[in-house]
């Protein structure tokens, strides 16, 4: 069996917008003929909706509410093929939190969403404890995903840098703020998942791990306050899911020695981008797993999570 974590799909009028040049990627057409491409089981539909950055909060809620209604209309027409995530957006206030629990508890969306940065807002910011107090009582996991873009911007428009380097870059900044920050201090039984194996969160640990245990010999490299954690940061870390949309099967080894196979989820990011499909399953195979191990990654994990 197998289940991708990570795909992503818009409604007709979305698809219309002049930036896809009439030929969006992002379709639930797409997803259907990607997953029977890849021979997938379960499809995990999404999207963050980097349009919500050019939006004022009246017109972000009113479409946040169109895309849930859309994801759980499509996993309607195929109940065996799809389970929907909803969109959220931790820091956007009341609203907002009622539509997410609307998500979950009348459409049964089985997890839900969020950027790594929404206009300057980060989920470690106060605003969003609501939010994530929500997701704890409603038992379903939260998805970190990164924006279209967010700092850095200047250097980012050529060579496709945005996507490549820009993105995981605010996700792997918005998972380690909520680490040091304690979101699990306040919400141990959170399931928090990084999206793209966390931006390179594994990457960065060991140097988060002195940064945090070196307080009064590393006073150079600012202050370390206020502290909020009462243990290190991969303490928290291994708290974490990651899946694993990386495209580089030693980048996928490293995030399992760190955290461990339990807590690693098969995705591909496909679509938008149809190829990546069975470049995605690559990784996994390549890793040269015991069956069991690889099974909780292509299925056993996110079995669990989704609760199916």
């Amino acid at each position: 069996m197998i289940i991708d974590w990570h795909t992503h799909a818009y409604p007709p009028e979305d698809q219309k917008n002049p930036f896809w040049k009439g030929r969006c990627p992002i379709t639930v057409e797409n997803v259907l003929a990607a997953h029977e491409r890849g021979g997938i089981d379960i499809t995990v539909i999404s999207n963050p909706y980097h349009e919500l950055a050019h939006m004022e909060p009246d017109e972000q809620l009113k479409n946040v509410r169109r895309m849930n209604d859309f994801l759980a209309g499509e996993r309607d027409k195929h109940p065996d093929k799809l389970v929907a995530f909803a969109t959220g957006v931790p820091c956007g206030g009341d609203g907002f939190l009622k539509e997410t629990e609307r998500a979950v508890r009348s459409l049964d969306l089985r997890g839900v969403i969020a950027m790594s940065s929404l206009k300057g807002a980060y989920p470690d910011d106060d605003q969003a404890k609501p939010f994530f107090q929500l997701i704890s009582e409603l038992d379903v996991p939260v998805m970190i995903h990164p924006p279209a873009v967010a700092f850095g911007e200047e250097r980012l428009r050529e060579y496709r840098l945005a996507s490549s380097i820009g993105r995981p870059a605010d996700n792997c900044l918005a998972i380690a703020r909520l680490l040091v920050r304690g979101i699990f201090e306040q919400f141990a039984a959170l399931k928090l998942v990084g999206s793209h194996l966390g931006g390179g969160i594994c990457e960065v640990i060991g140097r988060m791990e002195y940064a945090y245990e070196l307080q009064d010999e590393a006073y150079f490299l600012g202050a370390y306050e206020p502290m909020l954690i009462k243990h290190s940061p991969m303490h928290y870390l291994k708290m974490m899911y990651l899946d694993c949309v990386c495209y580089h099967t030693p980048a996928a080894r490293c995030a399992i020695e760190t955290i461990g196979v339990d807590r690693i989820l098969y995705g591909t990011d496909a679509p938008p981008l149809y190829p990546l499909k069975e470049r995605g399953l690559q990784v996994i195979r390549d890793l040269g797993l015991a069956a069991d191990d690889e099974q909780k990654i292509l299925y056993g994990n996110a079995k669990n999570l989704l609760k199916l």
